[in-house]
């Protein structure tokens, strides 16, 4: 990272941004070009690393790319504003979070419903019933352990 000044360490801190982010983008490998789509999701800490859920339909170009290469990209961020600093620039105010792992199905179904659960919690419907919801024979849910993250902020 260039500007080391701008640099979150820490998963904890990095998590913390992560769970003010509306949307993250989804990075997949699409041959000559990347494929990057918005995705609502959910995250936890699990055993001191990022777990990051997100939720697919049974088909579709998404699909078929997970099913070639689950190696992902993730990256969320929150812009506040921009300003003028002084010397005539203008700077970004903003979190931003970048990591990367294997997108894995979840096929056991109590592990479906948690992930559900956690998406569903980030969004502020902890109580629905995600057990008895009509769609979840129609979808599918990832989970993805962040190997590698960064965060960055300039506040």
């Amino acid at each position: 990272m260039r500007r080391t000044d701008r640099e979150v360490i820490g998963n904890e801190e990095i998590f913390a941004m992560l769970e003010k982010c509306t949307t993250i983008s989804l990075g997949m490998n699409d041959q000559d070009y990347p494929y990057v789509i918005p995705m609502t999701f959910g995250c936890a800490m699990e055993e001191g690393s990022i777990v990051v859920y997100f939720h697919s339909a049974q088909a579709g170009h998404k699909w078929d790319l997970l099913e070639k290469n689950n190696n992902v990209c993730i990256q969320a961020h929150t812009y506040y504003r921009t300003e003028e600093v002084p010397g005539g620039a203008i700077t970004a105010k903003f979190e931003s979070i970048i990591g990367f792992g294997q997108a894995v199905r979840l096929i056991d179904p109590k592990a479906k419903i948690a992930g559900i659960k956690t998406i569903l919690d980030h969004y502020n419907h902890s109580g629905f019933p995600a057990t008895s919801c009509k769609g979840m024979s129609k979808c599918e849910v990832f989970r993805v352990v962040l190997n590698t993250v960064s965060g960055k902020r300039n506040l």
